[in-house]
């Protein structure tokens, strides 16, 4: 009886490291928009007004969602598409391009600068024999169609979309079956999910891309390599691995010397050993995670070969198994808000307690203590500069610039913001405005206090 009551205790306290769920830890839930049966991919638009938009694929189309003020996120429009349980999107300029793998979804191209009213479908595009796609990403003016049928064999197809209406087929490469791809410095980095490899592809001329080498990007045999990201530095390499036996996990590459690209590391969520790895996505010194069950992760990679895991939100707090649901896709937008597409319950919005913009080295600063607005830089200016701010709290922003007349010439910013540190541009080749001098001023105010300053720039042309 004694064995078996310890044998019991293993099995239990096995089950339970395996399937519970830790707190969340530095994150804190702004919205969680749920109008749909079932979702897939994400990604965000910044509109020049600072504006910031989620852009969620649906079983049904695509869904736009304002999330500015964290008081009223909600769906602005959406856009219809074919039936499908997988869609992706990116954005160039002020459009959005949704591809999907039902067949003849083809390329759709939506228009956003009616945000934050509307949007509006200008067509669905394709060419010979393309019906499909499985992923798409962006890079400058061109676009990375992968898998589907998209190419040969399911490759990469690159697009011009230098006319953003009207896209103009380039090069292929057909040689494997392109599950994802990063673009860096006109080198492309595809994610062969069916070989468990990694393919560079130099993509100099758009035309004719030119295989550079492939390399097995994960040091075991069962492999399903889904994307991948650099680091700030650009001497690693991250790449997830989307498999369910064993478990998919991230992966830590140097790829410094590409005659060489060594594996460093593997990396899993804090106290998680069976939820598998699906999308990353990295800014600055942080590498946000779509982990499916284990939901959203966010990573310091301020060293790159030794990620440390400093904030999560789980999407998916029923179970942590090794399965094909819950988060899908992330994105952070300059605002700190993070969103992420859970595949049964939509959107999910989310805040680190800390600054993501300010953290190093897993040392947190906090939130900014009292209300500022500085200088602009560069001053003098021609046509564009930079206005920064800070706020301690969540409150009602407005920021204007006047001449000096005292006639207001623009409105930056006229919304809800949480506290944090922000950063907005002033485009003066938008307002037609001559050289001279201008006054900025910040207004902001909520139920304990107002805060008010303004402060001079010049433009000179």
């Amino acid at each position: 009886m004694r064995k078996f009551f310890l044998v019991l205790t293993f099995f239990c306290l096995t089950y339970s490291h395996s399937y519970s769920q830790l707190p969340n830890q530095n994150t804190y839930l702004l919205a969680n928009i749920d109008q749909y049966t079932s979702y897939s991919a994400l990604w965000g638009y910044t509109a020049p007004d600072g504006r910031e938009y989620a852009i969620l694929g649906t079983q049904v189309g695509t869904s736009f969602i304002d999330i500015t003020d964290s008081a009223n996120i909600h769906e602005v429009d959406s856009i219809k598409g074919l039936n499908s349980g997988w869609r992706e999107m990116k954005t160039y300029s002020h459009y959005a391009y949704i591809v999907s793998e039902a067949t003849n979804s083809g390329l759709q191209i939506v228009d956003l600068q009616y945000l934050p009213d509307s949007v509006h479908l200008v067509k669905t595009w394709s060419y010979s024999g393309y019906t499909k796609t499985h992923s798409i990403q962006q890079s400058g003016h061109y676009l990375y169609l992968n898998g589907g049928n998209s190419a040969a064999n399911g490759g990469v197809t690159v697009l011009d979309v230098s006319d953003p209406e009207n896209p103009v087929k380039q090069g292929q490469w057909t040689t494997l079956y392109v599950h994802d791809c990063r673009v860096l410095n006109d080198t492309i980095w595809a994610s062969n999910i069916y070989t468990g490899e990694t393919s560079i592809i130099n993509a100099q001329n758009k035309s004719s891309l030119d295989f550079v080498r492939t390399w097995r990007s994960y040091p075991a045999s069962e492999v399903s390599t889904h994307n991948s990201d650099f680091s700030p530095d650009r001497k690693f390499l991250y790449t997830t691995n989307e498999i369910s036996s064993p478990n998919g996990k991230l992966n830590v590459w140097n790829i410094e010397d590409l005659n060489n690209i060594t594996f460093i590391r593997e990396w899993q969520p804090t106290g998680i050993t069976t939820a598998i790895v699906h999308n990353i996505e990295v800014y600055g010194n942080f590498a946000v995670i779509a982990h499916y069950r284990a939901g959203i992760r966010i990573l310091d990679i301020s060293t790159p070969s030794n990620p440390i895991e400093v904030a999560w939100y789980d999407t998916y707090p029923s179970s942590n198994s090794a399965s094909y649901s819950g988060c899908w896709g992330v994105y952070k937008f300059p605002s700190g808000k993070i969103i992420g597409s859970d595949m049964s319950s939509g959107l999910v919005v989310i805040k680190t307690t800390f600054p993501l913009t300010e953290i190093s080295n897993n040392s947190f600063s906090g939130q900014p203590s009292d209300y500022s607005l500085d200088q602009n830089y560069p001053n003098p200016f021609n046509p564009s500069t930079k206005i920064s701010f800070s706020l301690k709290q969540n409150s009602d922003v407005k920021l204007k610039v006047y001449n000096t007349e005292g006639k207001e010439v623009a409105e930056l910013l006229n919304d809800k913001r949480d506290g944090g540190n922000y950063e907005v541009v002033f485009d003066a080749a938008k307002y037609s405005l001559s050289s001279g001098s201008y006054f900025y001023t910040i207004n902001i105010s909520n139920m304990n206090e107002n805060f008010t300053q303004t402060k001079k720039m010049f433009l000179i042309k």
